[in-house]
């Protein structure tokens, strides 16, 4: 499928992290996103969302992170939190409630192309029997 989407990732440098480990978190999940660091934050942003779609299909979590990115819907897309820890590790694990004690990964995506209900059933799309099910189109 073709898409255009901005996707900005935060998440908060804790005094007792280290600023890279959390960009290594941010880029275990989004390798092709452009890290900043700061003493504060880490602030990424990245236009291809592959390598995420990939996980969340290796880690058979389509129906978690479907429902996630709809609870999180905005005007032009759609925001989730991730747990730092499990990021990394190379793993998607979304954050429900309240904030970890060192803060989440925050992400924001906003879609231009196609619609924003399109690219979420192309990044997570329906499953039956715990397989999904992919729109020849959305190959």
């Amino acid at each position: 499928m073709i898409y255009s989407v901005d996707v900005e990732i935060t998440a908060p440098v804790k005094a007792t992290e280290v600023g890279e480990r959390v960009a290594d978190a941010v880029q275990n999940i989004f390798p092709s996103a452009d890290v900043e660091v700061t003493s504060e934050e880490v602030r990424a942003e990245t236009h291809d969302v592959e390598e995420f779609r990939e996980k969340l299909f290796e880690q058979r979590i389509l129906d978690t992170a479907r429902g996630r990115f709809r609870e999180g819907r905005t005007e032009d897309g759609f925001t989730f939190d991730l747990k730092k820890q499990a990021a990394r590790q190379g793993v998607v694990n979304f954050s429900v409630g309240s904030p970890d004690e060192l803060g989440d990964i925050h992400v924001e995506v906003t879609v231009h192309e196609p619609s924003v209900e399109r690219f979420v059933a192309y990044l997570t799309p329906e499953t039956e029997a715990g397989e999904p099910v992919v729109e020849e189109d959305d190959i």
